[in-house]
């Protein structure tokens, strides 16, 4: 009889009598002693199962053992039909262990338990063959050629089971980011979707709604074909919002939250809009939206030559992110900038008819005077000049406006038309 192990010799590597399918160098006669031995192996397999794998064991569950059974006696009967014939089709065992596999994953169990049971029910079977191909005389050579085809068909159909439970864990993820999808539209929407709706979803999700959340919204990237970043926190819900990606932030107010998620988006630029309660997201949306466009571009990743991905001179490089409630005053002249200018050149006129840049100078030092209570020394420093220069230019803005710049009632509104007149005149 001529087996793969006929033709070794001394110095020929082991591995050189490995066969991919090794059932097809086993005698298809052979499967003539094994087919009547398959009832009794069958019983002793299972029962090795679910001794030996506590996550299966399932006491009074005849439906549970039923399906155990099933799935062993189509392995058993399709190994030795491959030993008779070894074209025969992998079609029906493969879709048993597939569906074992999907069935694993659906019902939450780990992949390693089921790969357990197969590793015992295997041995078992192979325990049970070699006895009965010793007390039938087969020689040494045969009994290592089956021992290698049943821990081959092993593999084929933990392959099978993985494929299964791989898939089944797609789709459990694929449906659970459907769901956090319509949660994130439900949380967006305007109006606001009732309490009580959003709650029902969220459950759904698996995503809590927390007490205060914020909304995120990228600019879109070059090259990344519309998708949002990858790899960011399974805390964050993630989606669109008019085509550009969109992210929800649950307690945005703890310690380093924002600048944690920032190292995550290197690369990125956007804006995150205020904290809010949960039912208020639209409005957090409306001001990230507006916050945006102020937001520098990011600069570009790293080339062949240049440093690592992600980072700058060593240090990690994040995305770009404007804080909305940073940049308030910005934020409402934008709303009303044609209000706002007309307003600036009514009030503000006098630096207007005064010479350009003497106009453009005091502007500025007005700005810093209010801003630090018409202390002149706080704005000194911040102008880079000698307190007197800053006492002198005051006395000269008292002399051009014919009311009083240092009224309270009025230092918001002169604050921000004076930004509206230095940007307007190049400052």
């Amino acid at each position: 009889m001529t087996t793969a192990y006929d033709e070794t010799h001394p110095g020929t590597p082991v591995l050189d009598g490995l066969a991919d399918e090794p059932w097809r160098d086993v005698p298809a006669e052979e499967a003539r002693w094994m087919r009547p031995r398959l009832p009794e192996l069958l019983g002793v397999m299972v029962e090795g199962v679910l001794r030996h794998v506590p996550e299966y064991d399932r006491p009074g569950d005849a439906a549970y053992w039923r399906v155990a059974e099933a799935a062993v006696a189509h392995a058993m009967e399709h190994f030795v039909q491959m030993i008779a014939d070894p074209d025969a089709s992998w079609k029906e065992v493969y879709q048993v262990f597939f569906d074992v596999g999907y069935g694993e994953a659906m019902e939450g169990r780990s992949l390693e338990h089921l790969q357990n049971a197969m590793r015992v029910g295997s041995r078992l079977a192979w325990r049970h063959l070699a006895v009965e191909a010793e007390r039938l005389g087969r020689p040494p050579a045969l009994v290592s050629l089956l021992a290698e085809a049943n821990f081959a068909y092993l593999d084929a159909l933990a392959s099978a089971a993985a494929h299964g439970y791989a898939r089944a864990r797609e789709r459990a993820a694929g449906e659970r980011e459907q769901r956090r999808g319509r949660l994130l539209t439900l949380l967006l929407s305007d109006p606001p979707a009732p309490p009580e709706v959003a709650r029902e979803q969220s459950a759904r999700a698996g995503w809590p709604l927390p007490r205060r959340l914020a909304v995120i919204v990228l600019r879109p990237r070059p090259g990344s074909g519309g998708e949002g970043p990858a790899g960011l926190p399974p805390s964050l819900l993630t989606g669109l919002d008019h085509g550009r990606p969109c992210l929800v932030m649950p307690d945005p107010d703890g310690p380093g939250r924002v600048d944690e998620l920032a190292a995550t988006l290197a690369g990125w630029t956007g804006a995150i809009g205020p904290a809010v309660p949960a039912q208020e997201a639209g409005t957090s949306l409306l001001w990230a939206r507006r916050a945006r466009d102020l937001a520098p571009a990011a600069p570009p990743p790293s080339g062949p030559a240049g440093p690592a991905p992600g980072r700058t001179g060593g240090r990690r490089r994040g995305g770009l992110l404007v804080r909305a409630e940073e940049h308030l005053p910005s934020l409402l002249l934008r709303e009303g900038a044609s209000l706002a200018s007309i307003v600036a050149s009514r009030r503000l006129a006098p630096l207007d008819e005064a010479a350009p840049r003497q106009g453009l100078r005091l502007a500025v030092t007005l700005l810093e005077c209010m801003k630090h209570g018409f202390n002149a020394t706080g704005a000194a420093e911040v102008l880079c000049v000698h307190p007197q220069t800053v006492r002198y230019r005051l006395a000269q803005l008292h002399e051009m406006f014919d009311f009083d710049i240092e009224d309270p009632e009025i230092r918001l509104e002169m604050m921000l038309l004076l930004h509206t007149w230095i940007q307007r005149n190049g400052g």
